[in-house]
C-alpha cells in the first residue's frame, strides 16, 4: 500500500505545480489585460498583436485547467482504488482466519504445499539465502507509472483537438492496401486482419523502413513489412527482447546494476555491476527458472519517450545508465522500455509481450569490464539463447554438445598436446606431442614461403613507443599492448611485426632493382587481450602466426597481390 500512497503523493505535487503555473498565466492575463486598458491608443497603432497574446494564454490557460481536472480526476480515482484494494484485503484476511479456525488441525493443501517448495527451492538458490526486490524497482516504478498517465492524457488531450482526418493508408509488401486509423490502428492489427496465425507468428514489423513495435500506433500513412524470426533482424529484436527478461530476472537475483544487454549473433547477454561479488555457473539454473517465470506471466512491452533530465531522476541509482544518457543520449527526449518491474532504457522495438519467448537457455557467464576498458568497473557478463520452437532448442543444444566434444581444449588436454595455466593466463604450454605438431605446421608454412621467394627473418620482440608512436599504434591500440618502463623510457612487447619489418627495410637505402623483397617471420607476438575473451587457442595472449610483408613499387602491386 505504501506503493500506492508515494503515487498518491507523486500526482498531487504535480498538481500543485499545474495550480501554480495557472495563477502565473491568470496573474500575466491580468497584467495584459490592464495595459491594453490604460494605453488604448498605443494598442489601436500596434494592431491586434496585444489581443492574439492574449487570447494564446487564455487558450493555454483553458488546456491547463482542462489538465488539471483531468489529473484531479486520476487522483480521485487512483486514492478510490487504494481504498478499495485496503477493504478488499481486510476482507480476505478475516476470511483466511475464519477458514484457518473452522480446518484446526486439518493439514495443509497440496497447492499451499507446493508453494512452499518452490518458495524453500528460491530462497535455496537465491545468492544470500533469499530473493529481496530492491528498493530502486519500487521508485523506478512509481515514476513510470506517473509519466505514464500524464503521456496518456496529453495524447487524449491532442485527440479532441484534432480537426484532421483520422483515415491512413497501409501499403502491405504484397502492394495491397488497407485503411487504418492514426494513432490507434498498430501493425498488429493489420496482421490480424490477414490472418491470425499471421499475427501470432510475426516478430516485429518494419514501418516505412523503420523497426517498429507490433503494438506501437501507426502515426500516419506507411508502408508495412511484417518480419518473422527467420529475419536477421527479427532475430536481433527477438534475442533483445530475451535479453530483457534475463535484465529482469538478474535485478530480483543479484540486485545489482544492469549495464548493456544486447543481441548478439548467436543470442543475448547482459552485462550487471554487482560489486565485488561473481556470479558463479551454479546459479546459471536458478535465473533461467525465473526467466521461464517471467514468460509464463506474459508481461507486456510498454514503451515510453521520456525527457533526458527525467530519466536521470529515474535512473539515479544507476551510474552506467546515467553515464549512457550524458555520453550517448544527444537529444532531448529517448525511449525506455518496461516488461514486469523492468524498465531500462532502449531504443527497441520489442516482442509483444514475454510469452513470445516460446524457449530460453541461460548456459554460459563470464567477467569483462565497462566497455571493454580494464580501467574501469569489473561487470558479470550471463548469456543466453532463446527460440520461439522447442525444435529449434533441442537443434541447438545438439550442435552445442558436438561442438563440446570437437572442443580443440577438451582435445588438447585428452592427447596431452597443450593446456593453459592461470600462472600464465592466455599463454599456451605446448607439451611434446603438441610442439611436434606446431613445428610439422611451421615446417609446412616455410616451404610455401620459399616456392613464393619470401625470406625468413628475426625481428625483436620489445620496442621504444616512439617507434609506435610514429606508426600510429600507440594512439589507437596501447591499451591492448604489455607496456613497461626502462631506463626512463617506455617500450611494450610487439603485439604486430609491421613496424619492425619497416625498420628492417628502411636501415640502409634501397634501389627498385631490388624491389619485391618479401619478408616473412615468426616471431612471437603479444597482445594484452581481456581475461574474460581468453578462449583456448582462438584468443590468447602470446602466439605467433605466418606474418609477412612485401614492399615493392606500384607497379608491382597488382602482380604480387594477386
Amino acid at each position: 500500500m505504501a506503493a500506492e500512497a508515494l503515487a498518491a503523493e507523486a500526482v498531487a505535487s504535480r498538481l500543485e505545480r499545474q495550480e501554480e503555473d495557472i495563477r502565473w498565466l491568470w496573474t500575466e492575463v491580468q497584467r495584459l489585460r490592464d495595459e491594453q486598458l490604460n494605453a488604448p491608443d498605443r494598442c489601436q497603432a500596434e494592431g491586434p498583436c496585444l489581443t492574439r497574446e492574449v487570447a494564446q494564454l487564455r487558450a493555454e490557460n483553458r488546456d491547463l485547467r482542462h489538465r488539471l481536472y483531468r489529473l484531479r480526476l486520476c487522483l480521485a480515482e487512483e486514492l478510490s482504488h487504494q481504498a478499495k484494494l485496503e477493504s478488499a484485503a481486510r476482507a480476505a484476511a478475516a476470511h483466511g482466519e475464519a477458514e484457518r479456525a473452522a480446518a484446526g488441525a486439518q493439514p495443509p493443501s497440496s497447492q499451499s504445499q507446493e508453494k512452499d517448495i518452490q518458495k524453500e527451492k528460491l530462497k535455496e538458490h537465491g545468492p544470500d539465502s533469499e530473493v529481496k526486490q530492491p528498493n530502486f524497482i519500487k521508485e523506478r516504478l512509481e515514476l513510470f507509472e506517473t509519466l505514464k498517465k500524464e503521456h496518456q492524457l496529453l495524447h487524449a488531450m491532442c485527440e479532441t483537438k484534432e480537426n484532421a482526418s483520422n483515415v491512413i493508408a497501409v501499403r502491405l509488401t504484397d502492394g495491397k492496401t488497407v485503411e487504418g486509423e492514426i494513432w490507434k490502428t498498430t501493425p498488429y492489427n493489420v496482421a490480424a486482419e490477414i490472418s491470425q496465425e499471421l499475427a501470432e507468428n510475426t516478430v516485429v514489423a518494419k514501418v516505412n523502413g523503420e523497426l517498429w513495435d507490433l503494438d506501437r500506433p501507426l502515426e500516419g500513412d506507411s508502408t508495412l513489412e511484417l518480419l518473422m524470426f527467420d529475419n536477421e533482424e527479427a532475430q536481433a529484436v527477438y534475442w533483445h527482447s530475451s535479453a530483457h527478461i534475463l535484465g529482469e530476472a538478474m535485478e530480483i537475483y543479484y540486485g545489482g546494476h544492469l549495464c548493456y544487454g544486447p543481441p548478439i549473433e548467436n543470442g543475448f547477454y547482459y552485462d550487471m555491476f554487482i560489486g565485488d561479488r561473481a556470479v558463479s555457473s551454479t546459479e546459471l539454473s536458478a535465473l533461467e527458472d525465473i526467466c521461464k517465470t517471467i514468460i509464463k506471466e506474459k508481461q507486456p512491452f510498454e514503451r515510453l519517450e521520456v525527457s533526458k533530465e527525467m530519466l536521470l531522476d529515474m535512473f539515479k541509482y544507476n551510474k552506467f545508465k546515467c553515464r549512457i544518457l550524458k555520453e550517448k543520449v544527444d537529444t532531448p527526449t529517448t525511449t525506455v522500455y518496461r516488461c514486469g518491474p523492468l524498465i531500462d532504457l532502449c531504443k527497441g522495438p520489442h516482442v509483444r509481450h514475454t510469452g513470445k519467448i516460446t524457449t530460453i537457455k541461460i548456459f554460459k557467464n563470464s567477467s569483462t569490464y565497462w566497455e571493454g576498458n580494464p580501467e574501469m568497473e569489473t561487470l558479470q557478463r550471463i548469456y543466453g539463447i532463446s527460440f520461439p520452437d522447442n525444435k529449434m532448442m533441442k537443434t541447438w543444444e545438439k550442435f552445442q554438445e558436438e561442438a563440446k566434444n570437437r572442443d580443440h581444449r577438451k582435445i588438447g588436454k585428452e592427447q596431452e598436446l597443450f593446456f593453459f595455466h592461470d600462472l600464465s593466463p592466455g599463454s599456451c604450454f605446448f607439451l611434446p606431442r603438441g610442439a611436434f605438431i606446431y613445428n610439422t605446421l611451421m615446417d609446412f608454412i616455410r616451404e610455401e614461403y620459399h616456392k613464393r621467394t619470401f625470406t625468413e627473418v628475426l625481428s625483436p620482440n620489445m620496442y621504444n613507443s616512439k617507434l609506435w608512436e610514429a606508426s600510429g599504434h600507440w594512439q589507437h591500440y596501447s591499451e591492448n599492448m604489455f607496456t613497461f618502463d626502462i631506463e626512463k623510457d617506455t617500450f611494450a612487447l610487439k603485439p604486430m611485426n609491421c613496424p619492425g619489418h619497416c625498420l628492417m627495410f628502411a636501415h640502409r637505402p634501397r634501389s627498385w632493382r631490388e624491389m619485391p623483397i618479401r619478408f616473412a617471420d615468426f616471431g612471437v607476438l603479444h597482445r594484452n587481450e581481456l581475461s574474460g575473451t581468453l578462449s583456448g587457442l582462438t584468443r590468447v595472449r602470446r602466439f605467433q602466426q605466418d606474418d609477412a610483408h612485401i614492399f615493392c613499387t606500384v607497379e608491382q602491386v597488382n602482380s604480387d597481390t594477386r
